[in-house]
């Protein structure tokens, strides 16, 4: 039986050591690109003062003017939708076009329409840390399987590890759980990787498979079925009607003051200009400003102005399932939002510690592996502490 434990554990820290030498780099890059991104929206909030409006009490001017207003400062360009956030927050008309590709904001004054900035969302410093958390920097279609057979590989890597950890008797529990702060920097390194790794790896899990959901369709796939969901995971419109007569000159501003009306307390209500002739207008209605899992997605045929019904996840949040809420979840729970500021300072932190394991489980390798390259070519002997220092002294000469 110890045999087999032996060959066991000794499989296990096979695997463990070389999916870790061979996705390490990888999973440094991402975890520590997470971290960067952690706190982009209080970040961006201290340092960009045209986010922010003087609050009064006024009427908000309704989206086709916005609209207006946005493509007058942007010719040209596509629009998206127009975000209207909570009070004292600029509206942000969104423009977005896949190919050729652009994605700008243009932040206006939602009581008078003053344009108060223009951004490239596709520059700057977030961007680029977003394309190495997603890509790698590197093409899409070759980054993003990269970026999640690595993760994939992580989550294996985290399930050895806590192997690896588990104590073979109670004398050895008590050192799995601390860290000899006194020892030499070896020893400390050892005690940060094994120490450290399994107090992160219960939260680096669902770091893990929250991200492999959106790397795997089948991993979204699983994860909904397994909790009892029925419906698609996959996003759809509805069609508008296109042989209805068009019987309002603004549909955009009819559904937002319906809406606004229907959702008094409504904290954020994105409105989707509709690309085609037969796109719908989607509206968001966000009850929460820091999460994204409780929001209404709505949608209305853009000639009728009739409510259309999907049947995806997508849809009403009174209508989703326990398993829907799950994925709705699945953004929130993978930067902490979940549980506001002390989830996302606990996710930042989970982020920083993944991002280490590699580099202190890279030091044991190498140092290991430096100890047995000088035990074979002997340049390093082990001088027993119990013989006479005349005779220790000797020997000591000639290693």
């Amino acid at each position: 039986m110890t045999k087999k434990k032996n060959w066991f554990r000794k499989i296990t820290g096979w695997m463990h050591l070389w999916l870790g030498l061979t996705s390490g780099l990888v999973v440094f890059i991402v975890a520590i690109t997470g971290c960067l991104y952690a706190f982009q929206v209080e970040i961006q909030d201290a340092t960009q003062p045209f986010r922010f409006v003087e609050q009064r009490d006024e009427a908000l001017l309704p989206p086709s003017q916005l609209r207006a207003i946005a493509e007058k400062a942007l010719p040209g360009k596509k629009i998206h939708a127009v975000l209207y956030s909570t009070p004292g927050r600029a509206v942000q008309v969104i423009f977005y076009n896949f190919e050729p590709e652009y994605y700008y904001f243009v932040y206006l004054d939602p009581y008078t329409g003053n344009v108060l900035k223009v951004t490239d969302e596709n520059a700057g410093f977030f961007h680029f840390v977003l394309q190495g958390h997603y890509y790698l920097w590197l093409p899409p279609t070759l980054g993003q399987p990269v970026v999640a057979t690595a993760t994939l590989v992580f989550v294996v890597m985290l399930i050895t590890g806590i192997v690896l950890w588990w104590p073979r008797n109670r004398a050895a529990a008590r050192q799995r759980f601390t860290i000899k702060w006194n020892a030499r920097w070896r020893r400390k390194n050892y005690d940060l990787h094994n120490v450290m790794g399994f107090y992160v790896s219960w939260i680096a899990i669902i770091l893990a498979v929250t991200g492999l959901v959106w790397g795997f369709q089948w991993v979204a796939s699983s994860v909904y079925a397994v909790a009892g969901g029925e419906k698609s995971l996959r996003y759809a419109e509805p069609a508008s009607d296109t042989t209805l007569a068009r019987g309002q000159a603004t549909p955009l501003d009819e559904i937002w003051m319906t809406l606004r009306r229907e959702n008094p307390d409504a904290k954020v209500m994105e409105v989707h200009v509709p690309e085609t002739n037969v796109s719908p207008i989607v509206v968001n209605v966000n009850t929460e400003s820091g999460t994204y899992w409780k929001t209404d997605y709505r949608y209305f045929d853009q000639y009728s102005l009739k409510e259309l019904h999907v049947d995806h996840v997508y849809g009403k949040f009174a209508e989703a399932t326990a398993a829907d809420k799950l994925v709705r979840m699945n953004y929130d729970i993978h930067v902490g939002a979940i549980l506001g500021l002390a989830g996302k300072i606990l996710m930042f932190c989970a982020s920083l510690l993944c991002a280490s394991l590699p580099v202190t489980g890279v030091y044991i390798w190498w140092g290991r592996r430096k100890k047995s390259r000088e035990e074979e070519t002997g340049k390093k002997r082990v001088v027993p502490s119990r013989v006479r220092p005349a005779v220790r002294k000797a020997m000591a000469k000639n290693v």
